[in-house]
Formats: C-alpha cells, structure tokens, sequence
C-alpha cells in the first residue's frame, strides 16, 4: 500500500511534467485543429462535458468538438456510432486519430485527469455514482485517465460492464510497468486507428441494470 501511494505521488509529478511538454510540442496541431473547426462547422471549438473524476466529483473534460452543436439533445444516443451523421467531417477525422483527446492534456494539468487511468464516465450514464457497487466505485480511487486498462483490451468495443471490471482491476494493480504497457499498447492502438468507434451494443442508453447486480470478485 505505502508502495501504491508513492508511485501515485510520483505518477502525479510525472503528468504534470508531462503534459505541460505536451501542450508545448502539440501547439501547432491545436491551432490547426481549432481553425478547421472553426471553418467547418457553427459552434465553440472546445467542447466541455461533466464527468466523474476521482472520489466519484465532477468536473468538465475537454474535447475538441467533433459533433454538431447540441448534438446530445438529437434523440439518437448519448455515444456516437459509426455513420452518425452528427459528427462533422472534420469530427471523423480528428476522432479516428484521437486528436480529439488533446485538449485533455488541460485537465491533466489541472490534477483532474492522469495519462493513465478509468476512463472518466458521464455523472448519469452507465449510472449515477451513488447507483455502482462498492466493489465497482474502486475505479474512482484514482484520478481518471486519457486512456487506460479497458482500452487497450477492446476501448469502445466493451459493455459496460466488462469496462469497469477491467478499470477495478488496474487499480488494485496499478503500477509503472503496468501504465508503461498501456501508454506503448495505446500508441499502437492509436496509429492503426483501431477500437475507437462505439458499437450498437455499446453504444445504447439503455445498459445492463446495475442496481440489484452483485458485487464482483475481480481476479488480479
């Protein structure tokens, strides 16, 4: 445990480093981005969603904005699939490459977020905090991540479910070896463009009902 804390401590000084070098060497790609969406499409170039961060507390992620302007409210899911037509042309091409995700080098920096970690969740959907197990609530014990355990084991191809199972078990098993084997496998990831589509099954508002499901046993 004492070890845990010390590598978090570390992990934190790590990001912050880190993304600050981030925001320097990606400054060109920002400015490009934030002009083509400008141009593309009606809207604010920065797109801020509420999300469950550490502790299960708020805060707002960033993305670049890929969707339409109010595209949440258009009945058709709270994730995109593949062919929304929601998303804009310039969305589709800054979403398969994951340039989307930059802006989040912001909250890193602002101790919301790691490099590494749970994806954060929206505060309603799959659930809302107080409506996950005890058991699946230790995804919050760290801050959230740009990526992490259950994307390199499938990303958007997971229900819901199998996602924070994996997410609990990265946490009871974090570690430098662990987070140095997800930054390498997601870089890969990242370049062959792959898992980074909702499916249907993953996709839907509707989820596994999570209220009266036991806590699982997660294997280390």
């Amino acid at each position: 445990m004492k070890k845990k804390k010390i590598y978090l401590f570390i992990k934190r000084i790590m990001d912050f480093l880190l993304a600050m070098l981030g925001i320097i060497i990606a400054s060109p790609i920002f400015i490009i981005v934030a002009i083509a969406i400008k141009i593309n499409s009606k809207g604010p170039i920065i797109f801020k969603q509420k999300r469950l961060g550490k502790d299960g507390k708020e805060f707002e992620m960033y993305k670049f904005r890929s969707m339409v302007v109010g595209a949440e409210q258009m009945g058709t899911g709270v994730y995109s699939k593949k062919g929304d037509s929601r998303v804009t042309s310039v969305g589709k091409f800054i979403r398969l490459t994951s340039i989307d995700e930059l802006p989040q080098l912001v909250n890193i920096l602002k101790g919301e977020m790691s490099f590494i970690g749970p994806r954060p969740v929206l505060t309603y959907h799959p659930w809302k905090y107080e409506e996950y197990t005890e058991e699946q609530k230790k995804r919050f014990n760290v801050r959230p991540g740009v990526t992490g355990w259950a994307q390199i084991h499938g990303r958007k191809d997971v229900e819901w479910n199998k996602r924070i199972e994996l997410d609990v078990e990265y946490v009871n098993n974090i570690s430098f070896i662990t987070d140095l084997k997800i930054f390498f496998i997601t870089i890969f990831k990242v370049i062959l463009m792959k898992d980074n589509v909702n499916k249907d099954e993953t996709s839907k508002n509707n989820v596994i009902d999570n209220k009266n499901k036991p806590e699982e046993k997660i294997n280390a």
